[in-house]
């Protein structure tokens, strides 16, 4: 046996400790990215009174959906949830319209200040929206937007836009240019090649940045505070607060509530994934 093979032997015990290190670390590192998800599940099904108690289990001693039920009897759980769904679909369906025909234009077109905008849109992403939240406020209660969805739907289609314009249009540069100009020559419209060709090859990315957007807009929760005071308008996450009163914190209810609210965009989730994973890798491939 040659020296290179008894090395080769060698190493692979060290290999294999090494992969297993690696995986005991992502282990470690899921179950505490996870915990705080499973805490608030068993926590909507538990007693308020076992979770008032100091001698807390990992799992509940008995099982009871009574705080299901009240967090559907709170006021305004009806149009909470309706307004939440205004704002969110609006915001995702106008931002991927947006974003979809801005990222065509970047990727496909060559125009004076065309890098300069992309740098823009990159640098406004990484402005915190707290820095925001005064010149937006004093510009919306100008125009009349407090109290009204537009004025949120607004918010978040301007949070939303640099990302999805950005992840989309990595997605646009990847499509070869001869597919468009081929449907052009067998007769099709620049419009109609884009509804044919095109658009069935960015379904991975609108899938990505169309989670993004969803997540920003059903999650967000300082500006819906901020922009919203008339109590039949609060959003899902604003809402949460009729939970607290001068008696007390209703906690089984309010982790129902919070359980029930998250549930729609988990589903979302679930349903685009497969998508969502390819619109990430093949949107990263080319800037």
């Amino acid at each position: 046996m040659s020296s290179s093979t008894q090395t080769t032997q060698a190493l692979r015990p060290d290999r294999k400790k090494s992969r297993l290190h690696l995986d005991l670390l992502g282990l470690g590192i899921a179950l505490v990215m996870v915990f705080p998800v499973y805490w608030l599940v068993i926590s909507a099904l538990r007693p308020n009174r076992e979770i008032r108690s100091y001698d807390q289990t990992l799992w509940p001693t008995s099982i009871t959906f009574d705080n299901f039920v009240r967090a559907t009897e709170q006021p305004n759980f009806g149009t909470a949830i309706q307004s939440s769904l205004i704002v969110a679909v609006t915001a995702v369906v106008g931002g991927m319209i947006i974003a979809t025909l801005a990222a065509l234009a970047i990727g496909r077109f060559r125009f004076f200040g065309r890098k300069a905008l992309v740098l823009i849109m990159i640098l406004v992403q990484m402005l915190p929206p707290t820095a925001m939240l005064i010149p937006i406020y004093a510009q919306l209660n100008a125009m009349g937007g407090i109290d009204e969805y537009w004025g949120l739907i607004v918010v978040y289609l301007v949070s939303t836009l640099p990302f999805a314009t950005i992840m989309i249009r990595g997605f646009v540069v990847n499509i070869p240019v001869e597919l468009e100009e081929s449907a052009m020559v067998d007769g099709c419209t620049r419009f109609q090649a884009f509804r044919r060709v095109i658009f069935p090859l960015l379904a991975p990315g609108l899938a990505a940045a169309s989670i993004f957007a969803l997540v920003n807009a059903w999650n967000e929760y300082l500006f819906a505070y901020i922009l919203i005071n008339d109590n039949s308008k609060y959003t899902l996450n604003v809402w949460l607060m009729t939970f607290t009163t001068e008696r007390g914190t209703d906690y089984g209810a309010l982790m129902a509530a919070s359980t029930m609210i998250a549930l729609p965009v988990v589903v979302f989730f679930m349903i685009i994934q497969k998508k969502m994973a390819a619109g990430l890798t093949s949107g990263a491939v080319k800037g």
